[in-house]
């Protein structure tokens, strides 16, 4: 199995989730769905390109090894690894979000509150731990720089995208 299409479109959701991310509460305005879905998109164009690290640094990882076949299993083996964890805190957040959605008023920011901004903290314990399963679920040292690489790609969307568009200017 490989998981590479299933940790690129988590690496993109995540992306445009930390654009909405950097540019919320920033805005007073109550109509702002549109500068919402610009700030998802900047997040989104910003992942996409900082994502591209991982990939060719899996590239380069095959084009060095003595034997591509059994490197590009170990990297497969440890992209499982990586996968898991992320996994796990994608279906946390879903469930989040959908008790965000279709609870009443009070109940939904309760979710808000326990549910999504713990989570949002946890974003680098859950990278940290996705980086441990790719190294111990066989994929070995190139496996854990690959993760290591695309866990600080995910991980600089957000600064990358507050500090561009929404840092305020003193």
């Amino acid at each position: 199995m490989n998981p590479a299409w299933a940790l690129a479109a988590l690496g993109l959701v995540d992306a445009a989730f930390s654009g909405f991310r950097a540019y919320a509460g920033r805005d007073a305005r109550i109509r702002k769905h549109r500068a919402v879905v610009h700030a998802a998109l900047r997040g989104l164009s910003v992942g996409a390109v900082l994502l591209l690290a991982p990939a060719f640094t899996a590239g380069a990882v095959l084009l060095l090894a003595e034997d591509p076949d059994r490197a590009y299993g170990a990297l497969a083996d440890g992209g499982v690894g990586f996968l898991v964890p992320l996994g796990a805190y994608a279906l946390a957040v879903l469930f989040s979000l959908a008790a965000y959605l279709a609870l009443p008023f009070r109940a939904s920011t309760l979710a808000v509150v326990v549910g999504l901004g713990p989570l949002t903290l946890a974003r680098p314990l859950v990278v940290a731990a996705a980086c441990a399963g790719a190294l111990v679920a066989g994929g070995g040292w190139t496996s854990l720089l690959v993760g290591a690489v695309a866990g600080a790609a995910v991980l600089c969307v957000e600064p990358y995208v507050h500090r561009r568009w929404y840092a305020p200017a003193y």
